[in-house]
């Protein structure tokens, strides 16, 4: 992202090509709402560091509240990670979050387990 304009440009190819753009560890480190305004992207990614505590913290849930309501402005999905209980995946249901990645729903696996997985899943 140091050139925005050859970013910009990248990014528009891939999408144009079909491919699906997402912001990711959106609302920390260098993610900017101008992003948002000059990318073609379709999804923000939420960072685990508002999830984890967000239950407890009103403004981690501010936040993240905040990060869905741009994303529905700007008619992203939006994807929340770190996602480790069922009280989490309520919340976000609650706040209308799209999306859902984190160890509720499993741990990181190698590429050969996932695929053993999908086989399976597909034969059942």
């Amino acid at each position: 992202m140091k050139n925005s304009e050859i970013s910009q440009n990248r990014i528009k190819i891939l999408h144009d090509k079909g491919f699906k753009i997402s912001l990711d560890d959106f609302g920390t480190g260098y993610s900017s709402l101008s992003y948002l305004k000059n990318f073609n992207v379709d999804k923000l990614k939420i960072d685990q560091s508002f999830i984890r505590d967000f239950l407890e913290d009103n403004n981690d849930k501010a936040i993240v509240q905040a990060i869905i309501n741009l994303a529905n402005i700007f008619n992203l999905k939006v994807q929340a990670e770190g996602v480790e209980t069922k009280e989490h995946e309520k919340l976000l249901e609650t706040l209308n979050c799209n999306l859902a990645q984190g160890y509720f729903y499993n741990k990181p696996i190698s590429l050969n387990k996932f695929i053993d997985l999908v086989i399976k899943d597909k034969n059942e």
